[in-house]
C-alpha cells in the first residue's frame, strides 16, 4: 500500500497531532502560551498543499498542562487561534482544532488514545468517514487513537519506526505532503 494508492481526495479527512507535527516539542515542557509556538520547518507549505487535497482537515491534541494548571485554556485557545490565522493568511487551512486538557491518568474518553475527540469532530463534521481518514502524528498514541476509529496512521520521526500501528512513516509533514 502506497499513499498513492489511497485516491485521496476531498472526500478524505485529515488529522493532525499538534506538537511534534506542526510545531516545536518540548522536552518534559509544554508550549504555555503563543511567545513559546514555533512552527516547525515547511509546516504552512505543507498545510498548503493539504488544503488542496484534503475535506476536513482537524487537529486533535491532548493538552494535560492545564489540567496540571500550568496553563489555562484561554492561553492554549489563544495559540489555537494565533496558529490558524497564520496557517489559513499563508493558503493553508485548519477547520478546528480539538483538545484533552485531562491528566493521563483520569484516562479520560477524549486523551489520546481514546477516540472522544474524533468522535467529536464527526460530531461537527458529519462527512468524516473514518476509513477515509489519516491522523498523522508523532505517537504511538496518536498511532493508536487513529486505528481505534479505523484510520490510516502515519508516524513522523526522524528514523522510521516499526510498529504494526503505523502504516506510513515519515521524517516531516512536509515530506508526508509532497508523497500525496
Amino acid at each position: 500500500m502506497t499513499l498513492k494508492s489511497l485516491n485521496i481526495n476531498k472526500d478524505w479527512t485529515l488529522f493532525l497531532d499538534r506538537d511534534g507535527v506542526i510545531n516545536k516539542k518540548f522536552d518534559n515542557d509544554y508550549v504555555k502560551d503563543w511567545s513559546d509556538f514555533e512552527f516547525l520547518d515547511g509546516v504552512q507549505d505543507a498545510m498548503k498543499i493539504l488544503n488542496g487535497k484534503f475535506g476536513p482537515i482537524v487537529v486533535v491534541t491532548n493538552q494535560q498542562g492545564i489540567g496540571k494548571g500550568l496553563y489555562r485554556t484561554e492561553d492554549l485557545q489563544l495559540i489555537h487561534k494565533n496558529m490558524i490565522y497564520e496557517i489559513n493568511y499563508l493558503g493553508g487551512r485548519i477547520d478546528k482544532v480539538y483538545f484533552s486538557p485531562y491528566l493521563d491518568s483520569l484516562n479520560h474518553l477524549t486523551r489520546k488514545p481514546n477516540t472522544g475527540m474524533g468522535l467529536r469532530a464527526r460530531e461537527d463534521f458529519p462527512v468524516i468517514d473514518f476509513t477515509k481518514s489519516i491522523i498523522v502524528g508523532d505517537s504511538i498514541t496518536d498511532m493508536q487513537f487513529g486505528r481505534a476509529l479505523g484510520m490510516k496512521t502515519v508516524f513522523i520521526a526522524e528514523e522510521k519506526r516499526t510498529d504494526d500501528k503505523i502504516d506510513f512513516n515519515f521524517p516531516s509533514l512536509v515530506e508526508f505532503s509532497l508523497a500525496i
